[in-house]
């Protein structure tokens, strides 16, 4: 009995293998030793009537459907092979969230048609940027670890930032692809290289005086980063 019992454990391991949220999720936690933990996902077809699908937390107005941790909630993110792998074989659809800060990579995001204005620009500025995350509705640049120290001076500095950047920083968290969450589905828009070791990052105070000036050079002096 215990050997059919391990087969099919295995069999089950293999199966779900396969999914894109594992595979991502393995990577993230082993190759490049980023926490991880299941986000909720989105509440089944129909459980919320005339709703549509929505967060299948016990809040029916959550702000970001699907796309956050509940339990286990983000304390519990980790590296552990065979804890992401546990997670994933009972839940293979299950949003892959990274937690961002300490080893981790942090994120600079910025609304989705201004990001891809941004994108653009630093392109044609020759900037090197590390991978960037898309869902409908924003666009992420991941950035190398900073303390919310290191932020809050580089912000102070600033004569002034645009409103629509957000920063995931310690204590933050990020969905990667190829989760699925109420926005929409996400993606790469600059996936890392596969086979990679640990993705290239750039330093947040390059990301954001690059926003930052990227915004003030609209035409008219109007912002190329507003929503």
């Amino acid at each position: 009995m215990r050997e059919i019992l391990g087969r099919r454990r295995r069999l089950r391991f293999r199966r779900t293998e396969r999914t894109g949220q594992l595979r991502t999720a393995l990577t993230c936690a082993v190759a490049w030793q980023w926490p991880v933990v299941p986000g909720v996902g989105l509440a089944a077809a129909g459980s919320r009537g005339d709703r549509g699908r929505g967060c299948a937390c016990p809040d029916p107005e959550c702000v970001v459907p699907g796309a956050h941790p509940l339990d286990p909630g983000l304390l519990a993110a980790t590296t552990d092979e065979r804890m992401v792998r546990w997670w994933w074989t009972e839940r293979p659809d299950a949003p892959v969230v990274l937690a961002t800060g300490g080893r981790a990579p942090c994120a600079v995001s910025l609304p989705a048609v201004a990001g891809a204005r941004a994108l653009r620009v630093l392109d044609g500025w020759g900037m090197r940027l590390g991978p960037v995350v898309a869902t409908p509705t924003r666009l992420a640049l991941l950035v190398a670890p900073y303390g919310m120290e290191q932020l809050g001076e580089l912000l102070y500095a600033k004569d002034s930032v645009p409103s629509s950047l957000r920063f995931h920083g310690e204590g933050g968290y990020l969905v990667l692809p190829p989760s699925v969450g109420g926005a929409g589905q996400v993606r790469w828009e600059r996936a890392p290289l596969e086979g990679s070791a640990r993705p290239w990052l750039p330093d947040v105070e390059a990301v954001v005086d690059a926003l930052v000036e990227a915004s003030a050079s609209a035409p008219g002096g109007g912002s190329r980063l507003a929503y």
